[in-house]
């Protein structure tokens, strides 16, 4: 239930703005007209009949928006979910999207900044540089951007230089957990048709949550970024813009809480280690060492727009793209030291992205058209790897029943050596081995796309686009597994043991050796396959079944081979339908009906796993290692279909939007923590109905407020073989987690006057109903609901200067980002608090 408390506090600040008696406030003011170009055409926000969000500049700078991250709670249809490292950032649009924790899939929101495409949302969690705006596009959009953008597109526009005047800014700010935010940017023309900008930022912070081992603080910030432009206006007709940027990330993320601390919460202590238990919101945690997230993010790009005729014009955006990530975390979130702190849970990626696209748009008497094509070229490179650290194999005593150095694996151990197989006492679980994968993607794509929008008479307008899509991706995955454990099979590990133990004892009794040698032979073949219970424990059954949970990291097949080809070659065609109306000069509405597409995603991690109608065939190949364990290599394309019906409206005080829609993803792609690895499986099919309603009112030059909300009805039509709390199972017919029936932002602004300074004062409620997180972690340990308030206050002098006072996160609500079964801690649970409250004091300067 939505907080009473707040709600009324909200509300209260609303009214006393309103009703506040200043001069201006018997004066009406007008809404002005927002310009959006996310449809790759300039038109203004209610002319454009597509579901669409746009946050401005002054927008963005007054709620504290510092990346792309923070603007969730500006559109309650986005929601952007950071998980283990700084990287691993998931963009949802109502309830659809994935993307985050394998480079081996897209997001399913395509995230463009300057008409640039960032392939990978790391590529776009840099400081955001100087805006003009952020347009959020809901629904499918492959028509207009292929492959990229099955759920939503998110479309940064930087400004471009000034060709009038020099001009520039520099601001500082200061906040709570000591952090420091600089930033700078100066642009102008450098002659008559050439201009320039740069601008820098460097931003740091401690962390917030508290390492109680000793180490550093997690949550911590540290980035830098850099980014310059050249705007050439050489004719009339040609416009030119340069655009290169770098940023640095090295930080310290991000901090885990214990959700449920089950049974091998005593086995981590018993070794000496420790966590906090129960506890989702004491930001506290023990780690035997910090996480590492170093990551570089680069690229150049080059825009064209050339005018052939005052009808035509032609546009070509090039860009190359470079992205760099290293990562190493504790993965186990306690301070026992399970697994190696160099080489732990690594991983190390390589991205490098080509994109390149022609645009060729004009307009007759009766129609606007345009036609188009977008080339994609990407190489992934990256090496992942769990590696033990010296407390795994005495923690893996206790887990079995025993102590280091007495435990049931210590008897594996020595009746394998009496036996004379090759496995030395001691060698389970040792300090440095593990698995570790290098994976390689070659991705290339093509989309030929038209779109035309055709008249109607005075009011009506048809608009038909199509896109088609070709998607081809070639992999090979290598993986060393040094596992010595998880490379035995325990059923004739068991069946050795049985076999020695009783022709021991037949020897012991007298029975010859060729008769022991028989009588112990036929009693392994019997019991081997037996599973202990306490009906019917040992020496009747094989006891080491029992330890097959412990085998965390079977071995892998690589591929190419012989079976598997590692390749996939997807197409699709897109189209999209929609008929808008102009009612009045003020009113529009619309009605569409379009599809996307997003290509097979692969799975470049150690579960990456052969399909299991290709198990036979590696048999007959003689390709089949021990313990080879079914799985996905890839998930195939997901196909997105949405119908939708839209008002827009924009009357001298009040704009409104609403859009009622019907969307489905066939083969939604989905991507599930399971406690040691991710399982990528296709649903059969997951819907959602709903409504998104946006109103903006500015009854005065002195108040301006907004609403928005969005009602979902979501379901998973169809989703055998899902991850649910106790492994596979179906859940078709059932609401899918981590999606809000009902989504809401609201915000308040009320300008004023103090002497010669022109300030403002801007109160922010977001509220998203309660819902479970995650699939395979029950709801009554892992639930949210957000009930957030934010706030700033603002003053500006004439002679430039603006100081700023914010808060973020102000009434401290507290709700989990996302949540998993603990790593190699059956019966244990992990989630990922939300940041706690924050607040600062930003001075800035411009000048000309």
């Amino acid at each position: 239930m939505l907080n009473s408390t707040l709600a009324r506090a909200a509300l209260g600040m609303l009214v006393a703005a309103l009703a506040t008696p200043v001069a201006a406030q018997n004066e009406l003011s007008f809404i002005e007209e927002i310009v959006v170009t996310s449809t790759k055409r300039q038109t203004t926000l209610q002319e454009t009949p597509v579901a669409v969000s746009v946050v401005q500049a002054d927008e963005l700078k007054q709620s504290q928006v510092s990346d792309i991250k923070d603007l969730q709670f500006l559109v309650p249809s986005l929601r952007i979910t950071q998980l283990q490292s700084s990287g691993n950032t998931n963009f949802i649009i109502r309830g659809f999207g994935n993307g985050a924790n394998n480079a081996g899939i897209e997001p399913s929101v395509g995230v463009f900044i300057d008409g640039v495409y960032r392939s990978r949302s790391a590529a776009a969690l840099n400081d955001l540089p100087n805006l003009e705006r952020i347009e959020v596009l809901r629904g499918p959009q492959s028509t207009l951007f292929g492959k990229n953008a099955s759920a939503g597109v998110i479309s940064v526009i930087t400004a471009k230089p000034d060709m009038d005047s020099t001009h520039g800014s520099a601001s500082v700010t200061v906040g709570d957990y000591s952090q420091i935010i600089v930033k700078g940017d100066v642009g102008g023309p450098i002659s008559d048709t050439v201009g320039f900008s740069l601008s820098g930022s460097v931003n740091q912070r401690d962390g917030y949550y508290d390492n109680l081992a000793g180490g550093d603080a997690l949550g911590e910030l540290n980035r830098w970024g850099v980014r310059g432009q050249l705007y050439f206006l050489p004719s009339d007709s040609l416009e030119v813009r340069l655009i290169a940027d770098y940023s640095d990330l090295d930080e310290a993320c991000c901090g885990v809480a214990n959700l449920q601390n089950g049974p091998t919460g005593a086995a981590i202590q018993a070794l000496g280690g420790n966590l906090v238990p129960n506890a989702p919101f004491a930001y506290q945690g023990y780690y035997d060492f910090t996480p590492v997230n170093e990551f570089e993010s680069s690229g150049v790009s080059a825009q064209f727009d050339y005018d052939i005729n005052d009808n035509v014009t032609l546009t070509s955006i090039t860009a190359f793209r470079n992205l760099a990530r290293f990562e190493n975390g504790d993965v186990d979130f306690t301070s026992a030291a399970l697994i190696s702190p160099t080489t732990g849970n690594l991983t190390d990626t390589e991205i490098d992205t080509l994109t390149q696209e022609f645009r060729l748009a004009g307009s007759t008497e009766a129609a606007s058209w345009m036609i188009g094509a977008f080339y994609f070229d990407e190489d992934v490179e990256q090496t992942t790897g769990l590696v033990y650290g010296p407390g795994f194999r005495p923690y893996a005593d206790i887990l079995t029943g025993g102590l280091p150095g007495a435990s049931p694996l210590w008897d594996i151990e020595n009746g394998l050596t009496a036996l004379g197989q090759p496995t030395p006492g001691g060698t389970f679980f040792g300090a440095g081995q593990g698995l570790t994968e290098l994976s390689i993607m070659d991705n290339q794509a093509l989309s030929i796309f038209a779109q035309v929008d055709i008249d109607l008479g005075d009011r009506a307008t048809l608009t038909l686009g199509a896109n088609y899509t070709e998607d081809e991706k070639d992999i090979t995955f290598d993986s060393t597994d040094t596992d010595v454990f998880s490379q035995l099979d325990m059923e004739q590990v068991g069946g050795l043991l049985i076999y020695g133990s009783v022709f021991q004892s037949e020897i012991m009794m007298g029975t010859d050796p060729v008769t022991a040698d028989a009588i112990a032979t036929a009693t392994s073949a019997a019991l081997a396959p037996i599973e202990c219970s306490p009906t019917n424990p040992p020496p009747a059954c094989n006891s080491a079944l029992s330890l097959r949970p412990l085998q965390f990291l079977p071995p892998n097949i690589d591929y190419p081979n012989a079976v598997e080809s590692g390749n996939t070659k997807d197409d699709d065609t897109t189209w999209t339908v929609r008929l808008a109306f102009d009612v009045t000069d003020d009113v529009n509405v619309y009605a569409s009906a379009g599809t996307g597409f997003k290509a097979s995603s692969w799975n470049l991690s150690r579960d990456s796993r052969p399909f299991a109608s290709d198990l036979g065939a590696l048999g007959t190949a003689g390709l089949l290692v021990p313990n080879i364990v079914a799985g996905t290599r890839f998930a195939s394309p997901e196909e997105s279909t949405v119908y939708e019906i839209g008002l827009k409206g924009s009357w001298d005080t009040v704009a409104l939007n609403l859009a009622l829609f019907d969307q489905e993803i066939e083969g939604f792609q989905s991507n599930i923590f399971t406690g040691t690895g991710f399982s990528l499986a296709n649903a059969g099919k997951q819907s959602t109905t709903g409504a998104e309603i946006d109103i903006r009112w500015v009854p005065t030059d002195t108040f301006e407020g907004t609403i928005a909300a969005t009602i979902l009805d979501p379901k998973y039509d169809s989703f055998p073989g899902a991850q649910g709390v106790s492994g596979p199972t179906d859940l078709s017919g059932t609401q899918p987690p981590g999606i809000h029936e009902l989504s809401m932002t609201a915000a308040g602004r009320y300008n004023f006057t103090m002497g010669n300074a022109a300030g403002f004062a801007r109160v922010e409620y977001i509220y998203e109903d309660e819902v479970q997180v995650i699939e395979n972690v029950p709801a009554n340990i892992a639930s949210r609901e957000v009930s957030t308030v934010n706030a700033s206050f603002g003053l500006a002098w004439e002679n430039g200067f603006e100081a700023m006072l914010w808060g973020r996160n102000i009434n401290d609500d507290e709700y989990l980002l996302s949540a998993f079964p603990s790593v190699a801690q059956a019966g244990s649970y992990s989630g990922y608090p939300n940041q706690p409250r924050t607040f600062g004091l930003t001075v800035r300067k411009y000048f000309d």
